[in-house]
């Protein structure tokens, strides 16, 4: 073996070292990865998102994965002959579009749990209807009506626990029943953020579009790898969090109060960015922590 072959090898040795006090500190820990945007529409990004679940898994983690399909949802919206609509970012859901949402985030489900077996670990797909799962109310934006998108009010996590007692990783699709079993589409950040609090996972992880959080999303020396819920508080109050990066925030720093360990906002264009951030010292997203 030559000097080159050799250094490789040790420098993947290295890389295992480093990742072994994160394995000894998260064994059986709950981790819930919410998983969408583009991370789940590119077919080698959702391979290596899967492949990095089914990892942590393997090491003794207890992985939940909380998934949306908002852009498979509005292709079929789309081929239905009908046009996809949203208010402040949530989408406008009547009767028919609730049935297309259901049906096209089963099948999202279904195919994950396909991938998941296919590296050798059991998977179950689920939505919060689910055992009672996920219970709403019904959501409106700014006062107005946008038909069945539902506010989670309860999260019972039995079924949850029954599927992590019984060595499965749990898929869930973020649907949900009000108390008229009337069936809403919900929020997947929502959804995440409420089961992530219900079953007291250790580590709730988003899977984005962007690097993670910016004091000026405009300047990238600005990036915050590590902040308090406190202190994104305080930057949420500044004013300065805006676009589709305040309700995820909101959420994270919710979690965080609510019993949640760490949250984490990372790329999911970056190959492996859930490794990355979760096994090695530096990181590369950004960590919003308790005080």
């Amino acid at each position: 073996m030559n000097e080159k072959e050799m250094d490789k090898l040790l420098a993947k040795a290295e890389v295992l070292i480093e990742a072994l006090p994160y394995i000894q500190k998260f064994n059986r820990k709950i981790i819930v990865v919410k998983y969408g945007g583009s991370a789940m529409s590119n077919e080698e990004l959702q391979s290596n998102v899967i492949k990095d679940v089914t990892l942590l898994k393997l090491v003794g983690f207890k992985p939940i994965i909380v998934h949306g399909g908002g852009k498979a949802i509005s292709k079929w919206v789309e081929k239905s002959g009908k046009e996809a609509k949203f208010v402040n970012g949530l989408r406008v859901t009547d009767e028919e579009t609730m049935e297309i949402a259901e049906m096209v985030l089963g099948r999202v489900g279904k195919n994950l749990v396909r991938m998941v077996e296919e590296l050798g670990v059991r998977a179950v797909s689920v939505s919060g209807k689910d055992g009672g799962m996920l219970k709403v109310n019904k959501k409106y934006s700014d006062g107005q009506d946008i038909g069945f998108v539902g506010d989670v009010k309860a999260v019972d996590p039995k079924v949850i626990f029954d599927l992590l007692d019984n060595d499965f990783l749990p898929i869930i699709a973020p649907i949900g029943l009000d108390d008229d079993y009337n069936t809403y589409n919900i929020n997947a950040d929502d959804a995440a953020c409420a089961i992530a609090k219900a079953v007291g996972a250790n580590k709730l992880v988003f899977l984005t579009d962007t690097e993670g959080l910016y004091r000026d999303f405009n300047d990238k020396s600005s990036f915050i790898p590590r902040i308090s819920a406190k202190e994104a508080d305080e930057l949420i109050a500044s004013g300065m969090i805006g676009g589709g990066m305040l309700p995820k925030l909101n959420n994270c720093t919710d979690a965080v109060k609510n019993g949640v360990g760490n949250v984490h906002i990372l790329d999911g264009r970056i190959p492996h960015s859930m490794l990355l951030e979760i096994f090695t010292d530096s990181g590369i997203g950004t960590a919003i922590i308790d005080e």
